[in-house]
């Protein structure tokens, strides 16, 4: 069977992001171009300046990306880019610069939804086969997810309002923690101690729903009540309380969708995937329970454009989803799983 090259490229938030991946699963080149470190002197990504940057490095993404890999245009298959869901300034610069490499090289054009991505990055460097459940965890998306094959998935759970990596950028400003938030709380949180009372909103329900607006609010008020009285707190100790709080509850309740579905496998997936302390915790539950866990490489767990190619790899062979020029970004994309399937 010849070797299939897809092209992906991500650019929904501050990573420029383009690679080509053989075959879905061998990643050729991940070439990504991020403008984090415009962002921080304003606490968190700003959507003109990320669209800007974007704009400026697609094409040398692009050209390193090929260089890398060592093929030329013309071994590309298809060209797979996220159309949503994110940032729209910055999805367009991506999908305008996808249409116009299409159309001028004669490419099959696949849309492809960027939470969809994070679910295939499990297939990026590994042998990891449907069925499955994914622990998808995002900062707009938290969700335990049934992999049923490669293009059937479906919804167990998510966040009822606040996706877990939101939870962290905000609980990180309120500590005063730089941008980005998400490493910044798990620094903060080794060298503290989980002392400080938290709730774990849904942790005892039967659903695999998650809540972190009542989290999120619960360290305000305690680090409020605190500066107010003039005791101060400790930001370590607030971090290490609110990181075992927010990461518990998922751990719980991806091991029991694995149980429940009869599913022997998890993977994880997403931004928040990076975390190292809830890789830990996923790594003893699995060793203890004798399910078998896939974690992506931390790098593979936050955007890149080589969880773009792999998903899109998969529409390209089992579905006939093909976008055209009249393919437009879509910052808000409700129905994330249920698009492609066939």
């Amino acid at each position: 069977m010849k070797d299939v090259l897809i092209l992906g490229i991500e650019s929904s938030c501050d990573e420029t992001a383009v690679s080509v991946v053989k075959n879905g699963r061998e990643i050729l080149s991940d070439v990504i171009i991020s403008s984090c470190n415009q962002h921080v002197k304003f606490g968190g990504v700003v959507p003109e300046i990320a669209s800007r940057a974007h704009a400026t490095a697609i094409d040398t993404a692009y050209t390193q990306a090929l260089q890398t890999a060592g093929v030329s245009i013309d071994d590309i298959d298809a060209v797979a880019v996220t159309f949503g869901a994110g940032l729209l300034g910055a999805l367009l610069v991506g999908v305008s610069f996808a249409k116009a490499i299409a159309y001028a090289y004669h490419k099959p054009l696949i849309p492809v939804n960027h939470i969809r991505g994070h679910v295939a990055a499990g297939y990026l460097n590994s042998d990891l086969k449907p069925p499955f459940i994914t622990l998808l965890t995002s900062g707009g998306h938290t969700a335990v997810v049934q992999v049923d094959s490669y293009t059937h998935l479906k919804v167990l759970g998510s966040t009822r309002d606040d996706a877990v990596g939101e939870a962290f950028d905000k609980v990180a400003r309120v500590l005063g923690i730089p941008y980005p938030g998400g490493p910044g709380v798990e620094r903060a949180a080794r060298e503290g101690r989980p002392i400080v009372p938290m709730p774990q909103m849904l942790k005892g329900d039967k659903s695999y729903d998650f809540s972190y607006s009542g989290l999120k609010t619960a360290v305000v008020n305690y680090c409020h009540t605190k500066t107010q009285s003039g005791e101060g707190f400790s930001v370590p100790d607030v971090a290490a309380s609110f990181q075992t709080a927010a990461l518990s509850v998922l751990v719980d309740k991806a091991f029991r969708a694995v149980k429940e579905t009869g599913y022997s496998v998890l993977s994880l997936g997403g931004g928040v995937a990076a975390n190292g302390h809830l890789r830990a915790l996923c790594e003893t539950r699995a060793k203890k329970e004798g399910i078998t866990l896939y974690m992506p490489e931390k790098k593979l767990c936050t955007d890149n454009g080589a969880m773009i190619a792999a998903e899109g790899y998969l529409q390209y062979l089992y579905t006939d989803n093909r976008g055209d020029l009249t393919l437009n970004a879509a910052a808000n994309i409700p129905e994330f799983i249920k698009e492609y399937q066939q």
